[in-house]
This record gives structure tokens, sequence and C-alpha cells, in this order.
């Protein structure tokens, strides 16, 4: 298994990724709303600038999900589908740090988000 190093294993994650969660019962309402081919290019450019240092990736991540009802579950889902998608399709460091940027992600947006409505 090759690791992450380039766009286009940027895309592949994405896609693989969010086809998951927009079939996932738990998370796809959180998604309904979204036109994904629209949106993708936004998230491709996020984690490309994550893992491959490109530039051009200015958005708040946080502002984009405060809205949301999010709930502690919700995130143990998101970051279990994200790691089993890394782990499925790549292996070594910028696998690694994908995960571990997620999970910081994660972590943030939860403690921002459940913590925020209690």
């Amino acid at each position: 298994m090759t690791d992450i190093s380039n766009r286009k294993d940027v895309e592949q994650l994405v896609d693989t990724f969010y086809g998951k969660v927009l079939q996932d019962e738990q998370l796809k309402p959180f998604f309904a709303h979204l036109d994904f081919e629209m949106h993708k290019p936004k998230m491709v450019d996020f984690w490309a600038f994550v893992l491959l240092s490109e530039g051009g990736y200015k958005t708040d991540v946080t502002a984009k999900h405060m809205h949301m009802p999010l709930k502690k579950e919700h995130f143990d889902q998101w970051i279990a589908l994200f790691n089993e998608t890394v782990d499925a399709l790549y292996s070594g460091e910028k696998a690694q740090m994908a995960k571990d940027r997620a999970f910081l992600i994660r972590w943030t947006l939860e403690s921002k988000i459940v913590n925020h409505g209690s």
C-alpha cells in the first residue's frame, strides 16, 4: 500500500470517505442539503493544504460547522469512518498525518460545538 503523495490521492480519499458518510444513517442527514460535487473541491483543497502544504485554502472550518446540531456520537462515527477509509487506501507518514489531523479537527469541533451547547 502506498502513502498519500499527491492531489489525486487526496481526491480519492475525499471521494471514498464522503461516499461512506453520505451512506451512513447517522451522518448523512447533516449532508442531505449539500451538493457534493460543488463542495468537493473545497474539501480537496482543505486536505491538500493539510497534507501536501498546498496553498489556497482560507475557510474557517470551525465557523462552517458551528450551526450544526452535532453530538459526541456523530464525531465518533465521523472519525471512525475517516480512519477506516485512510487505513483501507494508504499507509505511511502522510496517511498517519491525515488521521492525526482528523483527530485534532474532531477534538476542536467537538469541544466547541458539543460543549458550547451544554
